[in-house]
Parts: structure tokens; C-alpha cells; sequence
């Protein structure tokens, strides 16, 4: 594991050899938490605040997990890019050392920003936030989609590999033998898979509910690949969160729906029903990943939880259905049940 307390005695002359902070000045730099891929800061100086990201090689999970520190670069250009597509979508970049391997970017306040993940662990489940958030990575991916110019600039498959494909899909057949066929047929599926420019990290926790709408963090992973991986991968956690509050159950799977059907509404790239269908496909595995691959979600802790999960994830690999819905309509019913038993 790394360090919790990261190092930042070469972070301030980067700072003010971007200008971002006047020479002589002592910086205040609180650590942020949440993330296991990279360091970040809240930095107040000259009276101003932001936030400066760095990316790690190592990252901070139990398990040897290693990627290229250039995704720094990757982030940064996603985010410029989803901002000319859906303004506000993310923030804003103030400054970028690729040699340095970290950039800058306004703050955001926690009161007009809130995180998405910590809504939903209070019970806060509005579909509506769901629904807008199916709704802008529609138009990113709508916009994207075919553009060679995109396609060479994010033409990111050995960092996608390194951070999705092989933490998830890959070390998660390595835990169940029996399915790495199908685990490992999804994978080569998702990598020879060419539509769109992908965030590829799409979950609460790197999602704020801004004012006029979602801001997208996090986009290390971001890849000209196959855009179903966005949709999967949040719904994933959607579900995954009926778990961690089963009292918001029903508003949980009704944002399901709500972003499953946003999302689809804008699949312009190819038909509807087979984008659906890939999804449909992928989103188990990265259901069953998230108990079995190498960064489980922290809050599922009894060994019951994380067995529907597998119950689950296992029936839908080995017997894959075409509809987002049938999904969640499969889930519903484990967790009907299993609350019926106990």
C-alpha cells in the first residue's frame, strides 16, 4: 500500500513554476481522500483554491496494481474535450505539467457539488440525477463516436488494459476458472471495440451533482473503445448499492432504469438494441469483479452480501440476457428473496 500521507516536497516548484502559486509563498495543501490511483490536493495560495491531481504508478489496493502515469495526460484531454461537448461536465482545467504528471483544476465546493455516492449512502436517490447523468455521457459518446481525430488521440488501449481489463475482468477469472471463458471473451470483446471516446471510471464516487447538472471526475482511465463500458460500469454500482442501503432499494433500481434509459435514448452510433444487448453482457462481470477482482467495493463486508453478488453475476454470465431491464429485474428478485429467507 502506499503512503496515505503523500510526499509533496517536489509538488510546490511545479506550482509556482505554472504560476499558480506566487514564489515565496508557503501553501496550504490538505490531502483529498476517496481515490486509490492518484494523490490529490486542495491547494489554497494567493487567494486562491484548487485542486491538483498526480497520478501514481502504484496504486492503493491491497493487491499489485500498476499503470502508467501518462494517464494523466489522457485525463486531462477527456476533460477538455467532454466540456466542449456538455459544458460543466467537468471541471475545469487550470494548468497541466505532463512531465510532471499532474494538473490543476477549480475547486468545487461540497455545498453546491455534492457527491454522488454520499447521496445515495444517505438515502438520497433521486432518479432524476441518474437520468441526467445517462443523458450527458450519451452526448459525449454521441459526439465522439466516429471521429478519427478522437480515436488517434485516445488511442489509450495498453493503459485501459492495465486499469480495466485486467484488474476487473481478467483477475476475476483468475478467481473463477470456470468462467474465465466468458470473462475472458468479454474482454477481448471490450478491446476490439472501436465507437467512442470512454471515461471509463464512471461511478458515484467520481461524479458531483452540480447545479446544472452531472461533473464528471476521475477519467485516467479514458479510451477510444466502446462506450457501453461507461453505462455498464455505473449501473454496476447502482446495484451494487442496494446493498449498502437496502432501505433506498426501490429509488436505487428505479435510477437504474432511469439512467439505463437516458443513456439509450441517445445511442445514435449504431442500433440501439445491440448496444443494449453489449451492455446487458458486460455489466455481470463487472458486478461479479467488484467482490472478486483486484478493488472490491469497501462497503460490502458480509460474506452473504458478497455471495448474492456472485449468485447473481454467475447466472447472468453463463445464461446472458439482451435487456438492461431483465438485469435489474434478476438482481430485484435475489434481493427479494434473500430478504424473504432471512
Amino acid at each position: 500500500m502506499n503512503d496515505p500521507t503523500p510526499s509533496t516536497d517536489d509538488l510546490v516548484p511545479v506550482l509556482v513554476r505554472l504560476g499558480l502559486v506566487p514564489d515565496g509563498t508557503a501553501p496550504r495543501l490538505e490531502p483529498l481522500t476517496g481515490g486509490v490511483s492518484s494523490d490529490i490536493w486542495k491547494v489554497t495560495a494567493g487567494g486562491r483554491v484548487f485542486c491538483v491531481k498526480r497520478a501514481l504508478a502504484k496504486l492503493k489496493v491491497a493487491q499489485d496494481w500498476r499503470a502508467p502515469v501518462g494517464r494523466n495526460a489522457n485525463e486531462a484531454a477527456w476533460i477538455e474535450t467532454a466540456r466542449r461537448i456538455v459544458p460543466g461536465s467537468a471541471p475545469r482545467i487550470l494548468a497541466h505539467d505532463p512531465e510532471a504528471g499532474l494538473f490543476a483544476m477549480e475547486f468545487l465546493d461540497a455545498e453546491r457539488h455534492p457527491l454522488w455516492k454520499a447521496e445515495l449512502r444517505d438515502g438520497r436517490v433521486d432518479p432524476e440525477d441518474a437520468a441526467r447523468v445517462g443523458s450527458a455521457l450519451a452526448r459525449i459518446h454521441a459526439a465522439t463516436a466516429g471521429d478519427a481525430e478522437v480515436a488517434r488521440r485516445f488511442a489509450t488501449d495498453a493503459i485501459f488494459h492495465a486499469i480495466r481489463l485486467e484488474p476487473y475482468l481478467l483477475a476475476t477469472a483468475r478467481a473463477h476458472p470456470d468462467l474465465a471463458p466468458v470473462l475472458e471473451g468479454l474482454v477481448a470483446r471490450t478491446a476490439a471495440t472501436r465507437l467512442a471516446l470512454v471515461h471509463g471510471d464512471v461511478s458515484p464516487k467520481n461524479i458531483l451533482l452540480g447545479p446544472d447538472g452531472p461533473v464528471f471526475l476521475d477519467a485516467e482511465c479514458a479510451w477510444y473503445g466502446d462506450p457501453v463500458f461507461d453505462v455498464a460500469f455505473c449501473l454496476n454500482h447502482l446495484l451494487l448499492k442496494c446493498l449498502w442501503n437496502p432501505a433506498a432499494t426501490p429509488q436505487l433500481l428505479a435510477a437504474f432504469d432511469r439512467l439505463a434509459g437516458a443513456w439509450l435514448d441517445g445511442v445514435a452510433w449504431e442500433p440501439r438494441a445491440t448496444a443494449e444487448a453489449r451492455a446487458a453482457s458486460l455489466l455481470p462481470g463487472l458486478f461479479l469483479a467488484r467482490v472478486d477482482g483486484k478493488s472490491p467495493v469497501e462497503y460490502l463486508t458480509a460474506e452473504a452480501d458478497r455471495d448474492r453478488v456472485r449468485r447473481t453475476a454467475r447466472r447472468l454470465l453463463t445464461h446472458p440476457v439482451p435487456r438492461l431491464a431483465a438485469v435489474r429485474e434478476i438482481w430485484r428478485t435475489e434481493l427479494a428473496e434473500s430478504r424473504t429467507q432471512a
